[in-house]
């Protein structure tokens, strides 16, 4: 498990259409000026709840967190949004969520099942102040917007438990459709058991397949001793999608130095370039295996630039095509 958050590039450009300027937000944050200009944006929970709490006040809005966490526009998923989307159904959803939290950030979801329904909580495992209230809006509204995208609107809550103090009560009733009780024991959405089964018309086996199987098998290898080389391999596969990871930003993911983790790789008998390239084969091999992927869609999860770059690359490994595996490697399984 990740000791920070990551803070997405979008968010930046959303707090803008929200006319949020993200500058004063940082500046009341007490965070670097600099910190959004980063390559990749990673935060303490202190730094978090501080970030969310600026966001709060800044915006001005009581509705701020319901209006981020509710974001229905596709340009705004994340890989783990829309591997949610794609679910069977919102009960998958959320596990699988919660799955790569634990790979992403000190935060888990944990499910409170009834009789008749199931809740769904957003635990900050770290924190050692109460959670900002726009975060927990943010976080219970995320969850609905998913439910509502998978099942085409027919997904309702039951209720919202906050343990807030009441206020906002018909803002926050509205939004969810359904009634608020404040001064709770937890910050938890409940659904029904009938709709967190609902089957999502949004469910795509091969896409699901692409985004989420390999996060997946690096949460399985966390259960395990992995060496330098495994725990630099996961770095990679995990920061690979649509550009080629560097040497600096593998160190910054793994919380060491560049300098520390060459030296490290050095002593380990291991080169940085040789890891990528077999992060990238396994990668390769695992999309072309399990899934229905394009040649051209499986050239940009690697970082390729373009297919060719990436068709050269898979022969020199191979000794064939990335078709010509694709083929044998079926006709191995259906034999």
């Amino acid at each position: 498990m990740s000791e920070r958050f990551h803070v997405p590039g979008s968010l930046v450009g959303r707090l803008r259409e929200h006319g949020v300027p993200p500058a004063v937000v940082l500046q009341r944050a007490g965070l670097p000026p600099t910190l959004f200009q980063q390559d990749r944006v990673l935060v303490t929970t202190a730094e978090h709840f501080a970030l969310w709490r600026a966001i709060g006040t800044t915006a001005n809005d009581p509705g701020i967190g319901l209006k981020l966490g509710g974001e229905p526009r596709l340009e705004h998923y994340s890989p783990t949004m829309i591997a949610a989307v794609c679910s069977r159904n919102l009960k998958d959803a959320v596990q699988r969520i919660g799955r790569y939290k634990r790979l992403t950030c000190p935060e888990e979801i944990r499910l409170h099942t009834g009789p008749d329904e199931m809740g769904v909580e957003f635990v900050f495992l770290q924190a050692t102040e109460e959670e900002p209230p726009v975060l927990v809006d943010l976080c219970l509204s995320w969850i609905w917007a998913i439910g509502r995208r998978g099942s085409e609107g027919h997904v309702t809550p039951l209720r919202i438990d906050l343990t807030r103090k009441a206020r906002a009560r018909d803002l926050i009733e509205s939004h969810f459709q359904c009634r608020a009780r404040f001064e709770s024991k937890r910050n938890a959405l409940f659904f029904s058991t009938k709709d967190i089964e609902r089957p999502f018309v949004t469910h795509n086996e091969d896409l699901l397949t692409t985004i989420g199987a390999q996060l997946e098998r690096e949460l399985s290898a966390q259960t395990g001793d992995e060496d330098l080389g495994g725990q630099v391999k996961r770095a990679l596969k995990r920061s690979l999608a649509g550009r080629r990871p560097t040497l600096q930003v593998v160190a910054q993911e793994m919380r060491m130095s560049a300098r520390t983790l060459q030296r490290r790789l050095t002593e380990s008998g291991a080169t940085f370039q040789q890891l990528a390239e077999t992060a990238r084969r396994e990668m390769a091999r695992h999309y072309l295996g399990h899934s229905h992927a394009e040649f051209h869609e499986v050239a940009y999860l690697l970082g390729y630039e373009d297919a060719n770059s990436f068709f050269r690359a898979f022969h020199q490994w191979e000794g064939v095509s990335p078709g010509a595996w694709r083929a044998q490697n079926v006709a191995t399984r259906a034999g």
